[in-house]
């Protein structure tokens, strides 16, 4: 297996401090994305969603469980003999959920499969997230998923919910726990996409994923 290259304490800590440059700069960059993404507009969203969920069917302001944002992992729905591994994985990495609490946010992972199904993948997977199905309805195209997965934000007025943000593709994975502790390790995520130093160990994107009691 290939390695970095073997320098002096002296010589890795000046390399360490050129990069480090960019990274503050690309820090200060996506600090402004936020504040622009603060920024964004809303929409209202329809007030007849009915999601149906462990203890009964429920609307999306039910969703924010009384706290005043919302954010929706809208889950891939692929069938009764498939389960979305890149949807799963990142379900995998949402960690205790009272820290979003703590500012008034709640999560849902949210899909057009049947609950008993959504509920099944669950128990599997072992998450304590609160999921529900959307199944029979249009949330997932009128958020913007689609057929497909994203990450959609709402908040709320007391009385109406609305959408301020939505994100799919690499915008999700970009915030993967996984992903981004890989990303400062010498191999990455060993991807043939990443620019990576010739003879560094890479796979074709999503090869390996895996529901993680399958590794």
């Amino acid at each position: 297996m290939p390695h970095p290259e073997i320098v002096s304490r002296t010589r890795w800590q000046a390399a360490r401090d050129a990069l480090l440059v960019k990274e503050k700069e690309a820090t200060r960059a996506l600090d402004a994305l936020a504040a622009e993404r603060r920024r964004l507009p809303m929409v209202r969203m329809p007030a007849d969603y009915a999601f149906t969920g462990p203890d009964g069917t429920a609307g999306l302001r039910d969703l924010f469980e009384g706290r005043d944002q919302l954010v929706v992992y809208q889950f891939m729905d692929n069938g009764p003999d498939d389960v979305c591994s890149g949807c799963a994985s990142f379900n995998d990495n949402v960690g205790r959920l009272e820290h979003l609490h703590a500012r008034g946010t709640s999560y849902a992972v949210v899909s057009d499969m049947p609950l008993d199904q959504l509920l099944a993948i669950r128990r599997r997977m072992e998450w304590t997230v609160p999921v529900w199905s959307s199944r029979g309805s249009t949330f997932s195209s009128d958020i913007g998923a689609g057929d497909g997965f994203g990450l959609a934000v709402f908040v709320t007025d007391g009385v109406d919910a609305f959408q301020t943000y939505f994100t799919s593709a690499r915008g999700v994975d970009r915030l993967r726990f996984d992903f981004n502790i890989l990303d400062l390790t010498p191999y990455g995520r060993q991807e043939s996409w990443e620019d990576s130093p010739l003879g560094w160990p890479q796979s074709e994107p999503y090869s390996w994923w895996r529901l993680h009691d399958e590794y």
